[in-house]
């Protein structure tokens, strides 16, 4: 992967001779956010995040998808975050896809750069200063972490996609394979965020149907997306938001691979008991 397969960057505003049509959709099942709607009116900022904005593409939402939020982060040279995390019982995963960020995590200082991935429990120290000379852009996916009596709270790791070899799902001769930061059995982690790889011509031939929650943003390429009773075409830069239980297939189109960033929450018992997180 070169640093700029990961996604287009985004930003700016349309001029006033396009159309208004587009692929946005927000339905009962799903969410596509396409990357021609992430404009600069529609960024936030955040609080002790200096020189940064923040396009926020998933929430908790009663009766959607719970357990996460996703956000793209663009930080200016000279910008960053001594206070980043406002909330002690969450935990986080980033991934750069441009430009380079200096994550200091309990004590140590690692320079991150397009592909990088770090995994932040919840409670650790953290902090993130852009020391380049343009604009660094990271994905920051965050949950409350779920701690189970007597199983240890996994460590902080930074890891990197050229470090990790996918693994080819079974029967497929390589053309789908997905890139695991964390082995799937280890029930310290109660989510997962994989780079999936999808070859041209490769498909997800069924409709997967199941409990977990999605946030699929996708990095390089293009597809047809089945999402419930939908196909919806997406390439990078786009971002897909899923609810459990959500139908879901998809063609890779090409002509190169079709990559996308993967959230899922994982390893735990279903709450019986609906109740909202105290905030």
């Amino acid at each position: 992967m070169t640093a700029s397969s990961y996604n287009p960057p985004c930003g700016g505003l349309p001029p006033q001779t396009a159309l208004m049509t587009g692929r946005a959709v927000f339905t009962e099942a799903y969410a596509v956010i396409p990357k021609g709607v992430m404009s600069d009116i529609v960024t936030s900022v955040l609080p002790f995040w200096d020189g940064t904005r923040a396009w926020i593409l998933s929430r908790p939402l009663s009766g959607f998808s719970e357990t996460f939020a996703q956000y793209l982060m663009e930080v200016a040279p000279g910008g960053g975050s001594d206070r980043p995390e406002p909330d002690a019982r969450a935990e986080g995963v980033l991934f750069v896809v441009g430009g380079h960020a200096a994550l200091v995590l309990d004590g140590t200082t690692h320079d991150l750069r397009p592909g990088s991935y770090a995994y932040l429990p919840s409670g650790c120290a953290w902090t993130l200063r852009n020391r380049g000379a343009e604009p660094a852009r990271f994905h920051w996916i965050r949950k409350t972490y779920e701690p189970v009596p007597g199983i240890d709270v996994p460590p902080a790791f930074v890891s990197h996609d050229s470090e990790v070899d996918p693994l080819a799902m079974k029967d497929t001769n390589g053309v789908w394979a997905t890139t695991r930061f964390v082995a799937p059995d280890d029930v310290r982690h109660d989510m997962h965020v994989n780079i999936v790889t999808l070859q041209p011509g490769a498909s997800i031939p069924f409709e997967e149907t199941h409990v977990m929650e999605h946030g699929l943003f996708v990095l390089e390429g293009k597809a047809v997306y089945r999402l419930n009773r939908d196909w919806v075409e997406v390439e990078a830069g786009d971002f897909m938001w899923l609810r459990a239980f959500c139908p879901q297939a998809c063609y890779a189109g090409g002509p190169g691979p079709f990559r996308y960033l993967l959230y899922k929450n994982v390893n735990r018992h279903p709450s019986l008991t609906f109740h909202r997180v105290a905030r």
